[in-house]
């Protein structure tokens, strides 16, 4: 029988026990999510959330009106409140924010997710957070329900895009064809030219030929040519022999 057992001891004196919750349940308040071990996140959760809960009572009764006289706040509940967490930062963001976010939920501010064996002294971790603050969703999502519906939303989102793009192609204004100048369309149908008179290189390759017989030739006759009349130089008889048969 667990008599005079109730809570976590946690191998500390009440005093260390004291503000070791008090500094936990500070760095909740201010980042919404901490990291400790399995045992710290479950004695902390009941001394955050009777904190929540007295913060949350004493906003409803500030609305509607409850209070004395002449009072718009409840100071007494501040005061409790601050005798736990001695900082008055985190005490107004607790009555301004965390208190008129939870008005609705019927205890259970906070959840527990354990994220296994810390290395070096495979101490069980834990993250412990506020849920209004945490995932938007809570229980196991199916992957393909997911994928089917981000699909949906990609395809929903590519549709209006491509119709303003169309609008856009309609409504923008034809351009005018300028004529273009001469000189590029000449130099556009240079290339064609030149193929085509690159294609009869054997007809190039006969004339050439022929040119270089005709010229051999010409040469030849004229070597004839020469040849014969200074033959016929050499055989007119000279003045003097002319003289002396005279």
């Amino acid at each position: 029988m667990r008599h005079l057992k109730k809570g976590w001891k946690l191998k500390r004196t009440a005093s260390h026990r004291k503000a070791l919750l008090r500094n936990l349940a500070m760095s909740l308040f201010e980042h919404k999510k901490i990291v400790t071990t399995v045992a710290k996140a479950k004695a902390l959760r009941p001394f955050v959330e009777k904190i929540i809960t007295r913060a949350k009572r004493a906003v409803i009764r500030e609305k509607n009106g409850q209070l004395p006289e002449g009072m718009k706040y409840d100071i007494h509940s501040r005061r409790l409140v601050a005798s736990l967490i001695p900082n008055k930062a985190i005490v107004q963001e607790l009555f301004d924010t965390i208190a008129p976010t939870v008005l609705d939920r019927p205890g259970g501010y906070t959840r527990i997710v354990k994220l296994g064996f810390r290395r070096g002294d495979a101490a069980e971790l834990a993250a412990i957070e506020l849920v209004d603050w945490g995932a938007p969703q809570d229980g196991n999502v199916s992957l393909k329900q997911s994928k089917k519906k981000a699909a949906k939303k990609t395809s929903k989102a590519k549709a209006p895009a491509e119709s303003k793009k169309k609008a856009a192609k309609a409504t923008e204004p034809v351009a005018e064809q300028t004529p273009e100048p001469v000189a590029e369309k000449t130099e556009a149908v240079m290339p064609s030219t030149e193929v085509k008179e690159e294609k009869p290189q054997a007809e190039v390759s006969s004339s050439s030929e022929e040119s270089a017989l005709a010229e051999e030739a010409q040469t030849a006759e004229d070597v004839t040519s020469a040849s014969a009349e200074s033959d016929a130089i050499s055989e007119k008889p000279s003045q003097d022999e002319i003289k002396s048969e005279n």
